[in-house]
């Protein structure tokens, strides 16, 4: 309820947090959003903070170690697409997050009243999932671009009468 209520849908345009959410949303791939926010302190302490750099430093000693710690999800693929991901995004020409805002979508007509009606995929997303990969970013399909949309505020997908519905910034109090 905190993450709902503090953070996702809050349009983020800060390139470390950006990463971070790229990336989490690359380990949240088949589990639950839950398991990864249970986890989200440790992956930021073994990430370093999700500093591109410095995720883009680690080898693959690190990867032997992070295989090792049961307090991430220990998942050879995504804890290298990680490390993979970094590299690329340093990169980057535009920046990360003008990268990801350029293929956001128009902002709907109606909001949806029920998670029936909220998609799972866009073209919006399948094109940023396309350029990503483009440029060699793995874990990064589809719908793990549509769920990055909505946690970064690219889209609002809060249901009509949430009380988050229609407000793009931080709760205040």
């Amino acid at each position: 309820m905190r993450y709902h209520d503090e953070e996702w849908g809050v349009p983020q345009h800060d390139p470390v947090r950006l990463f971070e959410k790229l990336c989490l949303e690359g380990f949240q791939a088949g589990l639950s959003w839950i398991t990864i926010l249970r986890r989200r302190t440790a992956f930021r302490e073994v990430f370093h903070g999700f500093d591109p750099d410095r995720v883009a430093a680690m080898d693959h000693a690190d990867v032997e170690r992070l295989l090792g710690d049961a307090r991430i999800i220990r998942h050879r693929g995504k804890i290298e697409a990680a490390i993979g991901n970094a590299r690329v995004t340093r990169e980057l020409d535009p920046p990360l997050d003008r990268l990801l805002w350029s293929f956001a979508p128009e902002p709907r007509d109606e909001r949806p009243t029920s998670f029936a009606e909220v998609p799972a995929t866009t073209p919006e997303s399948t094109a940023l999932s396309r350029e990503l990969r483009r440029r060699g970013y793995r874990f990064v399909g589809p719908t793990t671009m549509y769920a990055l949309m909505q946690a970064c505020g690219m889209v609002d997908d809060h249901l009509e009468g949430c009380w988050r519905a229609g407000r793009g910034d931080a709760p205040t109090g």
